[in-house]
């Protein structure tokens, strides 16, 4: 059987998504009806079976659909823990890759010429047809300039800024309608509102752009990090032209570089994920491996500033005393922080105290230690965070507050490259130097 083709139109965008809704509404519908007649334990096993039948439905449509609705569901598949999804639709939405079937070359090159008002061969020196990568937003191709300097092109998809919110009402919708996520209403509507502007921006090369020369300015003075520079003349709201860095992926990196360089690589991540936060009051909100270049002396690399969360100097500040005050073992100051910040309702029962303090307790562990061994055999944070969510998520009173979306991915996207590092390092005293310091500037000090 053919594959079906991708659907290019906004209505028949629509009426795939607008199907997919209905039959995943109306299964959750006859589900409770026939639950009726059906004891606790078999109603328990219909609705797994429904959920797993309901999460393929979903991943192959959006899988098909490709372009916004695949970015969306992957997405949604990192926030799966913020938005409590059932363990069966969490785990289908993360087969969902960024891969996409390559635009042909020639589509590229017109796209460019269209955008950039010249022949590609005025443009550049020299173009390699052959992508370097095909993503569901974009495709990225190598390139010289007149020169020869090496760069490398991103080009948006085609078409792809008419389907986000089309796309990302109809995912909302399904997930809200069919109670998919098990948080109330204004939570996941919330979710789904950071979704849609993190999601516009990515579709903005000017603002990627934007967000590259801001990192690289700000992390110009981290030894062993770079962020790649642009090329304004040869770019566009849909054409983006930066540096070209080089290195290899994580996985070769390891096998190959010695604990020494390791330990390098770790330290540029680090010191930079810390300039980010309480420096720059903005983080790389898309840390997945494939993200990151390591050159043979652990130099880092950092790739793809589409995704980029901004802080006003003020919530960061809050951030670091609840941090501060975690650290410290302080209670309850740092529960009230997290009631200031939204991610701990006022009314809050004491049991969710309990189990949010309990969760925060673990989260900290590596910072109260001195020298801290990412991933090595006393690395228990990961097992005892998992290990407590269950519980954490019974509680509608312990809140995904909107600013900590896209921070908790982070950190928890850097904490796993620093455990697949084997970083030896003292986090509780980088934290405490940067916190410090950003408290200081909150207050007018620095």
């Amino acid at each position: 059987m053919a594959e079906k083709k991708p659907s290019t139109s906004r209505l028949g965008r629509l009426a795939r998504l607008g199907g997919l809704t209905s039959r995943v509404g109306g299964s959750y519908m006859a589900q409770q009806v026939s639950g009726l007649f059906q004891d606790r334990e078999s109603r328990e096993q219909s609705r797994r079976r429904l959920h797993i039948r309901n999460a393929e439905r979903v991943v192959g449509t959006m899988g098909s659909l490709k372009g916004a609705a695949m970015k969306l569901g992957q997405t949604v598949a990192l926030m799966s823990e913020s938005m409590d999804l059932p363990p069966e639709v969490a785990a289908s939405l993360r087969t969902l890759n960024d891969k996409a079937e390559p635009v042909p070359a020639i589509l590229v090159k017109k796209c460019i010429e269209r955008e950039l008002e010249a022949p590609i061969g005025q443009l550049f020196e020299h173009f390699e047809d052959r992508p370097l990568g095909t993503a569901s937003l974009g495709q990225a191709h190598a390139a010289r300039l007149p020169g020869g300097t090496p760069v490398v092109i991103k080009v948006l998809h085609p078409n792809i800024e008419k389907s986000v919110d089309s796309d990302l009402a109809a995912l909302r919708s399904m997930f809200l309608g069919a109670r998919i996520a098990n948080r109330d209403r204004e939570e996941v509507e919330q979710i789904f509102e950071e979704l849609r502007e993190r999601l516009h921006e990515e579709i903005d090369y000017y603002q990627e752009a934007a967000n590259l020369e801001y990192f690289r300015a700000g992390l110009a003075g981290v030894e062993g990090v770079r962020v790649p520079g642009t090329y304004p003349s040869h770019s566009t709201a849909r054409v983006l032209t930066m540096d070209r860095l080089y290195g290899q992926p994580i996985d070769g990196f390891v096998a190959e570089a010695s604990p020494g360089v390791r330990q390098r690589a770790a330290e540029g991540l680090c010191i930079s994920f810390h300039e980010m936060i309480y420096v720059l009051n903005a983080i790389h909100a898309d840390p997945h491996a494939g993200n990151y270049l390591f050159e043979p002396d652990g130099t880092v690399g950092l790739l793809d500033f589409g995704c980029v969360r901004r802080y006003s100097e003020h919530w960061i500040a809050d951030y670091a005393r609840a941090g501060i005050a975690a650290v410290a073992g302080r209670r309850d100051e740092a529960l009230g922080l997290c009631v200031t910040m939204g991610a701990l309702s006022p009314d809050h029962p004491p049991e969710a105290a309990e189990v949010l303090w309990e969760l925060v307790t673990y989260m900290v562990e590596p910072f109260r230690v001195g020298v801290y061994a990412a991933g090595g055999d006393g690395d228990r944070v990961q097992e005892k965070v998992n290990r407590v969510l269950p519980r954490v998520l019974r509680y509608p009173q312990i809140r995904a507050a909107r600013e900590l979306i896209y921070m908790n991915r982070a950190l928890n996207g850097n904490y796993s490259m620093q455990r697949r590092l084997g970083a030896r390092i003292d986090y509780g005293a980088v934290f405490e130097r940067y916190a410090t310091a950003a408290l200081d500037r909150a207050a007018g000090r620095g």
